[in-house]
C-alpha cells in the first residue's frame, strides 16, 4: 500500500498536541519516538486510527508510535521537515530520567554505563569457565596430569583470552563512564589504561602475600597500587573527569582548548585517583578484610548469612579482589578454603535471579541481554547479571538476590562445604569440591536449591515494573 506520509506527518502532529507539544523527535527501526511536554495531550485513539500506525505507547519519557520497517524513516523525515527537533543523546537520557526519583537516577546511570561492558565480561566468563575446567588440578589428575604437563604457550594464550578484560577493566569502565556523563571517552580509556599501568604495584601480585609485591609508599603513609579489575576507582575517576572536562571547556580559551583541556584533565584525575580516591578506597578494603575475616568465625553459620549478603554490594564497590589474600591465607593454613562456597551460592543466586527476569521481561533489551548474562554469570562472571539486569531497572531483585546469598551462605557453612581452591566459582567451582563425594553432593544440591530458590521468587515477587513494559503497543 502507498502511504502519503507528508499527510501522516501532519496528522501526527496534530493528535500528539500539535507542534508546541513535541519537543524532538527520533525513531528505530520501527517506531518514531516522540518527546512531548505534557503526555496527556496526545490523543491514543487518534494516533491509532492515523494510516500505517500499528500502535502507541510511553515510556522512557518518550511517546513512541508503532510504524514498522521501512515506514518509519519516511514520517520521520516528513516530521523533521515540519520543523520538528532531532532528539539529541542528552534530551534521550533526560527523558529517561522523567519521573525517577534520586536513587532510580543513580542506578539507572550505572547501568548505562556497564551495560556496553557486558559483552566482553560475557566472553571473559566463558573464556575463564574453560580454563577453570582444563587447568584445574583436580580435573587434571583425573587424568594423571598436572599444570606442569600443560604446555607454556597454551597456558600464556589461556591467560590472555581469561585475563586481558580484568586486567584493564578500569579502562573499560572509565571510557564508558565518560561517555556517559558527556566527556570524552578517548580522554576516560587513557585515563583508565593509566591506573593499570605495568609501572604501578599489579593490584593482584598485592593482594598476594606470597608474592612479595608491596604497594609503593607516598610520603611514607599514602599506598599507590594499580586497579586491575577495580570498578569503583575507576567509576569515581569517571565521573569526576568528564565533569572537569566540561567545565574546563566552558572556561579555557578556544585557542588553547584542543591542548591544554586533556593535558589538566589527565593530569588532575591521574593526581587525585592514586593520591584520594585510591588510597580511600584501599583503607576500605582494610576494613572490609578485617571483618569478613572476624564474621567467618562466628558460630551458627552466621558468617555465612553475613559475608552472603554483603557480598553483591561488596562487588558494586570493587574491592572483592582483595579477599583473594583472605582465601589464600585459608588454603595456606587448612589447606580448604570455605570462602568459596559462599561465593560459588552468590553466582547462583545472581543467575537464577537474571534468568527470571529476562524470561519474563517484555523488553527486547532485557530479553537479548538477560540470558547471555546468566550464561556468565553461571560461569563465574557475575558483574553482567548484576550490572545490566538485576540492578539496572530497580532494587528489589538486587534485595532479593542478597536475601538468598546470604541463606544459602549461611546454609553452606553449616554444612561445612569447603573447596581446595580459589578463582573460580558457580559451574567450573564443582572441580574444587570433588576431593570428596559428600562434598560434591552438597555443592551440587544446594546450588540447584539456591538457583531455583532465587528463580521462583524472583519470578513471582520481583520482577521490576519496568521490564515488564512491552516495546510495542496493544493494537487499536
Amino acid at each position: 500500500m502507498n502511504y502519503d506520509y507528508a499527510k501522516i506527518a501532519k496528522e501526527v502532529i496534530q493528535a500528539v498536541g500539535g507542534s508546541e507539544n513535541i519537543k524532538s523527535a527520533a525513531h528505530c527501526a520501527t517506531r518514531l519516538r516522540l518527546i512531548v511536554a505534557d503526555r496527556s495531550l496526545a490523543d491514543d485513539e487518534k494516533v491509532g486510527e492515523i494510516d500505517a500506525v500499528k500502535g502507541t505507547f510511553f515510556t522512557a519519557g518518550q511517546y513512541q508510535i508503532i510504524f514498522g520497517t521501512g515506514h518509519v524513516n519516511r514520517v520521520y523525515e516528513q516530521i523533521i521537515q515540519l520543523g520538528i527537533a532531532e532528539t539529541t543523546a542528552s534530551e534521550a537520557k533526560e527523558a529517561k530520567m522523567d519521573g525517577k526519583n534520586q536513587l532510580q537516577k543513580a542506578i539507572r546511570t550505572f547501568g548505562d554505563v556497564f551495560v556496553p561492558v557486558i559483552p566482553a565480561l560475557v566472553a571473559t566468563g566463558l573464556f575463564l569457565g574453560l580454563k577453570g575446567a582444563l587447568l584445574n588440578d583436580n580435573f587434571l589428575s583425573l587424568l594423571g596430569m598436572t599444570n606442569a604437563d600443560i604446555p607454556k604457550t597454551f597456558q600464556v594464550l589461556v591467560d590472555v583470552l581469561s585475563g586481558t578484560t580484568f586486567a584493564f577493566l578500569p579502562a573499560i569502565v572509565c571510557w564508558s563512564t565518560f561517555r556517559v556523563f558527556g566527556g570524552s571517552p578517548v580522554l576516560g580509556l587513557i585515563l583508565g589504561l593509566m591506573l593499570v599501568n605495568g609501572s604501578l604495584p599489579n593490584a593482584y601480585s598485592v593482594a598476594d602475600p606470597s608474592s612479595g609485591v608491596t604497594p609503593l609508599m607516598l610520603f611514607g603513609f599514602i599506598p599507590i597500587v594499580g586497579y586491575q579489575g577495580s570498578i569503583l576507582p575507576a567509576f569515581v575517576a569517571g565521573v569526576i573527569g568528564s565533569k572537569l572536562e566540561k567545565k574546563l571547556r566552558k572556561t579555557v580559551p578556544a585557542v588553547f582548548d584542543f591542548m591544554l583541556t586533556p593535558f589538566l584533565v589527565l593530569f588532575v584525575m591521574l593526581i587525585l585517583s592514586l593520591l584520594v580516591i585510591g588510597p580511600l578506597l584501599h583503607a576500605l578494603e582494610n576494613v572490609l578484610l578485617v571483618i569478613v575475616e572476624y564474621a567467618l568465625e562466628l558460630p551458627l553459620g552466621i558468617g555465612g548469612l553475613i559475608v552472603g549478603f554483603f557480598w553483591s554490594i561488596i562487588t558494586l564497590t570493587g574491592v572483592h579482589h582483595i579477599f583473594n589474600m583472605l582465601e589464600i591465607s585459608l588454603l595456606a593454613s587448612t589447606g580448604f578454603n570455605p570462602f568459596n562456597a559462599i561465593l560459588c551460592m552468590c553466582g547462583f543466586s545472581s543467575a537464577g535471579v537474571c534468568l527470571a527476569i529476562s524470561l519474563k521481561a517484555r523488553k527486547k533489551e532485557v530479553r537479548a541481554i538477560g540470558p547471555s548474562a546468566t550464561a556468565s554469570a553461571l560461569l563465574g562472571i557475575g558483574e553482567p547479571a548484576l550490572f545490566g539486569v538485576i540492578l539496572r531497572y530497580g532494587m528489589k531483585p538486587f534485595l532479593l538476590s542478597c536475601s538468598i546469598n546470604g541463606i544459602a551462605g549461611m546454609i553452606a557453612m553449616l554444612l561445612g562445604m569447603k573447596g581446595t581452591g580459589n578463582g573460580i566459582t558457580t559451574i567450573p567451582g564443582l572441580l574444587l569440591y570433588i576431593y570428596s563425594p559428600s562434598q560434591l553432593a552438597m555443592y551440587v544440591l544446594l546450588a540447584l536449591a539456591t538457583f531455583t530458590a532465587a528463580f521462583c521468587l524472583c519470578w513471582f515477587f520481583a520482577v521490576p515494573a519496568e521490564v515488564m513494559e512491552a516495546d510495542n503497543s496493544q493494537r487499536k
